[in-house]
């Protein structure tokens, strides 16, 4: 009998990606999406092998989700020697992961799994992974296998477009992204991508705790809560921010801003720019971990109106922030998704994002859209909200509906579908091949094919209702 579809008894699936679910091997959003992506996939019934960039001083593999889930933590012989996270010795692990993952996914996943039976995804992250997914589908064919998988290579952003060879990434891989603006970007390099949303966890969908909620507004002691995290990096617009919080604090409005940058050397431009439009500003951190510690972190702040956050800064604690801040200032001008805005908007945030990425985003149905870099329309909207409580409001429950057509399980769901149509324009399903060589080509005679539907153009995704 032939496969009707992708499931958990006939499919396995492989994540390749620099970054990873240790802290080590997070560094943004890349680290939050594949961790969900997989952890989703296991606990939806599927075996999931998650290669990716790890943490040297950790099992080099590890099971979890009943066994389901297995994380292979690759290039952990260089990682020991670049012991402050996943980038630092990038080109010597790039080196390690091209040459070695290949030869390990054929002969340890997809000979196994080809001798159950069953079909293999191979879902690749950004550009580190290209080289390492067209040499695994020439490894796949030089051994007769190319045809028992399915390859998808995805695009977060737009890091290292220089360093693909588009033209023999796109022969090998169905190449897919997160966003329609993400789509467009791509036209220039003459790929026209799937597309396919990043999401977030169910949990996230949970309610804050309002007493910590009270605690923070409390401790600010701020007329106007502003909020922004992000990296410290120019498209992120953060002297757009910083300019709008200097307006407010002009106009009488005791404004305080939450900011959770990174390390990078623009924070000290950000700063400066604070400083020169009238903003005190102050770096707090703190070396517990607890909802307690972040607190206290907070009230140490005394009265500044721009806090920088030094410390890392977990799901929860960024819960409690989103939905006690007036606005969350998830602008740039560059997105190609904009996971922070959904997720504050998980929240019951009050979330301001750019017009790039956000397809989730709805003007003033579930978020503020600005169109603009101007301060301006960051400090018009946020005074609107102050005097229009319940306009907020309203906004906030839209936006917590809309986060929930954002969750993984919906997302896979959808990530499967496209998966299907490509393993029907395969024949793998439908199809059933019989090998006595694992390593050998089909044997022509015992191929049964069923009737495949006619190929139809992939949507892209909708905002709103479309799963």
């Amino acid at each position: 009998m032939g496969r009707k579809g992708i499931g958990p008894d006939d499919t396995v699936f492989v994540i390749l990606s620099f970054e990873g679910p240790d802290a080590y091997s997070s560094a943004g959003g890349l680290g939050v999406r594949v961790d969900g992506l997989s952890k989703t996939l296991a606990s939806m019934g599927f075996p999931v092998h998650l290669f990716f960039v790890g943490d040297p001083r950790l099992r080099g593999e590890e099971k979890m989700i009943d066994q389901r889930l297995t994380l292979h933590r690759w290039c952990q012989w260089i990682s020991h020697y670049y012991p402050r996270g996943v980038y630092q010795g990038e080109n010597e692990k790039l080196y390690d992961f091209n040459e070695s993952i290949p030869s390990f996914v054929m002969e340890h996943v997809v000979k196994p799994a080809v001798r159950e039976n069953r079909m293999v995804v191979i879902l690749g992250e950004e550009w580190h992974t290209a080289e390492a997914m067209c040499r695994t589908s020439d490894t796949l064919h030089a051994n007769g296998l190319r045809d028992t998988t399915v390859m998808f290579w995805n695009a977060n952003n737009t890091f290292g477009f220089d360093r693909i060879d588009w033209g023999r990434l796109g022969y090998t891989a169905t190449i897919t992204t997160v966003s329609r603006y993400m789509k467009q970007t791509m036209w220039k390099h003459g790929i026209d991508p799937l597309v396919i949303p990043n999401g977030i966890p169910a949990h996230l969908l949970g309610d804050v705790d309002d007493r910590r909620v009270a605690q923070l507004r409390r401790l600010t002691e701020a007329g106007m809560l502003l909020s922004k995290v992000a990296r410290y990096h120019p498209d992120k617009c953060w002297e757009t921010a910083v300019d709008a919080a200097g307006l407010l604090k002009a106009e009488g409005m005791r404004s305080v801003l939450l900011a959770r940058g990174g390390i990078e050397p623009y924070g000290g431009e950000v700063i400066t720019r604070a400083r020169a439009v009238g903003l005190r500003t102050i770096d707090v951190d703190t070396s517990g971990n607890t909802a307690d510690d972040y607190m206290q972190a907070v009230e140490s702040g005394g009265g500044a109106d721009y806090l920088n956050l030094k410390f890392h800064c977990p799901q929860q604690f960024l819960r409690t922030i989103y939905r006690a801040s007036d606005a969350v200032l998830a602008n740039s001008g560059h997105e190609p998704f904009g996971l922070v805005g959904l997720e504050a908007m998980a929240a019951g945030g009050l979330a301001f994002t750019g017009s790039t990425g956000e397809d989730y985003a709805m003007h003033l149905q579930n978020s503020v859209v600005l169109d603009t870099a101007d301060p301006q329309e960051i400090e018009t909207y946020a005074s609107y909200f102050v005097t229009h409580p319940e306009e907020g409001e309203r906004i906030r429950t839209a936006a917590r509906q809309t986060a929930r057509l954002f969750t993984w399980e919906r997302v896979v769901t959808n990530l499967i579908h496209k998966l299907e149509h490509q393993a029907h324009v395969q024949g793998l399903l439908g199809t059933v091949v019989s090998r006595d060589d694992v390593g050998g080509e089909s044997d022509s005679s015992s191929v049964e094919t069923t009737q495949v539907p006619p190929m139809v153009e992939p949507r892209e995704f909708a905002a709103v209702g479309s799963m």
